[in-house]
C-alpha cells in the first residue's frame, strides 16, 4: 500500500496553458504605457501573483510613480482583458494527457486539488470542464501568501484532510517547486529539468506520467 494520498496540481503550466494570455493582457498594458518587454522576461511571471507582476512590470518599464490605487487600477484593467480571453476557452485547450492523468489519480482513490495563485482558477475549470475532477480548489481568493510560500498546498492538503508527506505537487514553475519541498511535499516539475532542478522527478507533461511513477517517490 502506498504512502501516496493526494496529488496537487497547479493550473497554469500543468493542467492548461493560460500564459499566453497573461502575457497578451500584460504586453496590452504594458504598450499602453509606452514600453514592451519580452517572452523571456514572462517566464519570471510565472506562479506570481497579479500585484507582484505589475510590480516586475512596471519596473522594467521604469515606471516607478504609481500609487497604490493607480496600480490597482491598471492590474484590474489587465485583468479585464484576460477574463474576457479565458471566457472563451474550450476543454481542447486541456493540455495532452491532463485529464487522463487526473483521473487515472481518482479510479485508485487517490484525492486530487487544484492549488494556484490565480483568482480565475474557478471560470477557467468551468470552461474546461474539469471541476468534477477535484476535490478541492484552492486559489488566489483563498491565500495571502504567494509562492514559494507552501500555504496554497497546505490550505489543500488540509481541504483534503490529507498529512502533507502523504502529498505530491505537480508544478511547472520553480516558485511552485519550492513551495512544495517548503510544505514537506513530494515535488514533480512539469517541463525542463534544467529549470526545475529542485523537483524529486520532472517530466514534459502529465500525458507523459504514469501513476506507477509517483508511487516510487514514496
Amino acid at each position: 500500500m502506498s504512502n501516496l494520498k493526494a496529488c496537487l496540481f497547479d493550473l497554469d503550466g500543468v493542467i492548461v496553458d493560460t500564459a499566453v494570455y497573461h502575457y497578451k493582457a500584460w504586453k496590452r498594458l504594458a504598450n499602453q504605457l509606452g514600453f514592451d518587454f519580452t517572452e523571456h522576461q514572462n517566464e519570471q511571471l510565472k506562479g506570481v501573483s497579479r500585484m507582484h507582476s505589475l510590480d516586475l512590470i512596471l519596473g522594467w518599464g521604469n515606471i516607478t510613480d504609481k500609487s497604490a490605487e493607480e496600480k490597482l487600477e491598471l492590474a484590474t484593467r489587465k485583468n479585464n482583458w484576460y477574463t474576457e480571453m479565458i471566457n472563451q476557452m474550450t476543454p481542447a485547450e486541456i493540455l495532452p494527457g491532463a485529464r487522463e492523468f487526473v483521473q487515472s489519480c481518482r479510479d485508485a482513490g487517490i484525492k486530487t486539488a487544484i492549488g494556484s495563485a490565480s483568482k480565475n482558477t474557478p471560470t477557467i475549470l468551468s470552461k474546461l470542464e474539469l471541476l468534477a475532477l477535484f476535490d478541492a480548489v484552492i486559489d488566489g481568493n483563498s491565500v495571502s501568501k504567494p509562492k514559494p510560500d507552501p500555504e496554497v498546498f497546505l490550505k489543500g492538503a488540509e481541504a483534503l484532510h490529507v498529512d502533507p508527506k502523504n502529498c505530491v505537487v505537480f508544478e511547472d514553475a520553480v516558485a511552485g517547486i519550492e513551495a512544495a519541498i517548503n510544505g514537506g511535499m513530494k515535488a514533480v516539475g512539469i517541463g525542463s529539468p534544467e529549470v526545475l532542478t529542485k523537483a524529486d522527478m520532472v517530466s514534459a507533461g502529465l500525458g507523459k506520467l504514469q501513476l506507477q511513477d509517483i508511487y516510487k517517490l514514496f
